[in-house]
């Protein structure tokens, strides 16, 4: 009897305690703008893909061979990007990167951009259904499409130096455009991030 008395004056201290420490462990998610950058740690992250994009992008147009392809052809340079490899320590959403560097290309207004084989497979096969079922008047023609000028392509690396609890992670972004009749290399663009660290008490 004298145990059940004690049990029954615990149970509330041990209530308060449950919901105490339910209450510390508790989760709060928030909508963010999603060109703000939350960097939680010192991975590959959107805004570094999206600057690191418009830099290359805007410094790749900024080449004479903009202005020499137009007095030449006397029409705006069309660009497909090829592949972007990831030779980084970590996993890195390269489609992600891709859509940067294409958004970047078509903001500009200065260069076309040409889609890659994947997408004009899917949109050849849309032509030919268009031939078999469209009217005339709607049809789009085979054999229209436009050629690439020139190919984009590059690699992702990095590097990470760790002591005395800090880590400094570097990233490099080489890209290179490749005119797509010569095979000159006409741009060669790099951009680097270098970003730091520190362990707080509590570690990484």
């Amino acid at each position: 009897m004298k145990c059940n008395k004690t049990l029954l004056k615990l149970t509330p201290l041990f209530v308060a305690c449950t919901l105490a420490v339910s209450g510390c462990s508790s989760t709060k998610v928030q909508r963010v703008d999603a060109n703000q950058e939350v960097a939680l740690s010192d991975k590959w992250n959107a805004k570094d893909s999206q600057l690191v994009a418009e830099a290359m992008i805007n410094d790749m147009l900024s080449f004479p061979w903009v202005n020499d392809h137009l007095q030449r052809e006397g029409s705006k340079p069309a660009i497909i990007i090829q592949s972007v490899r990831n030779k980084s320590h970590q996993h890195i959403a390269v489609d992600t990167f891709l859509n940067d560097l294409k958004r970047s290309i078509l903001r500009s207004g200065q260069a076309d951009f040409v889609a890659n084989k994947d997408v004009r497979r899917e949109i050849r096969e849309e032509r030919k259904d268009q031939e078999l079922n469209s009217s005339l008047e709607t049809q789009n023609e085979m054999g229209q499409e436009y050629g690439a000028d020139y190919a984009l392509s590059g690699t992702i690396n990095s590097f990470v130096d760790e002591q005395g609890g800090d880590r400094v992670t570097f990233y490099q972004v080489d890209l290179r455009l490749i005119d797509m009749t010569t095979n000159r290399e006409v741009w060669n663009g790099q951009k680097k991030i270098q970003k730091l660290q520190e362990r707080s008490r509590f570690g990484f």
